[in-house]
């Protein structure tokens, strides 16, 4: 389908006429004219009575009026950015809405995790060996990343690039966000960020070892905010509950899970934590995400801007032939 992008600047094709109609005219100076006293008037008269003279100044000829013309004319077709537009398609997805908050405290040293290949490995590298192929089997649901400490920041809004997510997941790091655990403000944030979605899809996966030290809201206040909007959160808790002073505190994590209708899982070993995943998947309803209409534009402005540079090319040309054969 053929459009304009701004139909209305044709109405620059009749700036020349306007232009033309009141530019004040300029008059001509007023010189007086030397007499010539010739004693035989009639004899000269005779002599030159064949000859016609030109008139001082010529109108400009035609093909000069034609090439402006053509010139104009391209150039407002350009600015008014002609353009092709493919067929709208309409793409319907469903899937779910999930926010990851996770925990970038100091707690999250601990470790209390053993990797496939034996080594020690601290909480949040556990937390990423198992969201990462979680998020990436995500395909049609959208998944948003709060990552949270002193503060809750959002590193990524809900979205269906799950690559993205994976790759910022990845790049995140402990203590780049603070040292305490501001439980509380993630689930806030997640709630704002979440209540706009529709019901029984949307949900925030929340991971950390429970111990909420900083913060302006309360991790229960928060929880009772987000069970108003009727959003569930699954808590998991991420360690060991007998690791010294980095231990697992589960207690507030159950209450904010049975307070918002979710489930609380302790993620004391890696299967634990990939099983959590397959629980909250089974237990959530799929949502229609609204049509989207894709439009593809192909730009046409270069032809009549081709056109108008032309036009200007051959009056030049056509004007520089001129002058040398006059000269």
């Amino acid at each position: 389908m053929f459009s304009f992008q701004w139909p209305w600047l044709i109405s620059l094709l009749l700036l020349p006429l306007i232009a033309y109609r009141f530019w004040p005219a300029q008059a001509e100076p007023k010189t007086q004219q030397p007499e010539l006293r010739f004693p035989n008037t009639k004899h000269l008269t005779a002599a030159f009575k064949q000859h016609k003279a030109k008139p001082l100044t010529t109108p400009p000829p035609k093909y000069k009026w034609l090439l402006l013309s053509v010139a104009w004319l391209g150039l407002t077709l350009a600015v008014m950015y002609p353009q092709w537009l493919d067929k709208h398609t309409d793409v319907k997805q469903t899937g779910y809405d999930l926010m990851l908050a996770v925990d970038l405290s100091g707690s999250m040293r601990g470790r209390d995790f053993v990797a496939p290949n034996g080594a020690r490995i601290n909480r949040l590298e556990a937390t990423k060996i198992v969201l990462a192929p979680f998020i990436k089997r995500r395909e049609g649901d959208r998944i948003g990343l709060i990552l949270f400490a002193d503060h809750a920041y959002l590193q990524a809004p809900l979205t269906l690039d799950t690559e993205a997510v994976g790759t910022l997941l990845e790049k995140a790091a402990l203590g780049m966000a603070g040292r305490e655990t501001a439980i509380g403000d993630a689930i806030g944030l997640a709630v704002k960020k979440l209540r706009e979605r529709p019901s029984d899809s949307r949900a925030l996966i929340l991971l950390t070892d429970g111990n909420n030290t900083a913060g302006v809201i309360a991790p229960q206040q928060a929880a009772e905010l987000a069970k108003q909007y009727g959003i569930r959160i699954y808590t998991i808790g991420v360690g060991s509950v007998s690791f010294g002073q980095q231990s697992l505190n589960e207690a507030p994590l159950r209450e904010i899970s049975e307070l918002t209708g979710g489930t609380y899982f302790p993620a004391t070993d890696l299967q634990a934590l990939a099983n959590v995943y397959q629980h909250i998947g089974d237990n959530l309803l799929k949502t229609e995400v609204e049509s989207r209409i894709y439009l593809q534009r192909t730009p046409l402005y270069p032809i009549p801007l081709t056109i108008a540079l032309l036009a200007l090319l051959g009056l030049a040309v056509k004007q520089v032939r001129l002058a040398s054969e006059v000269a």
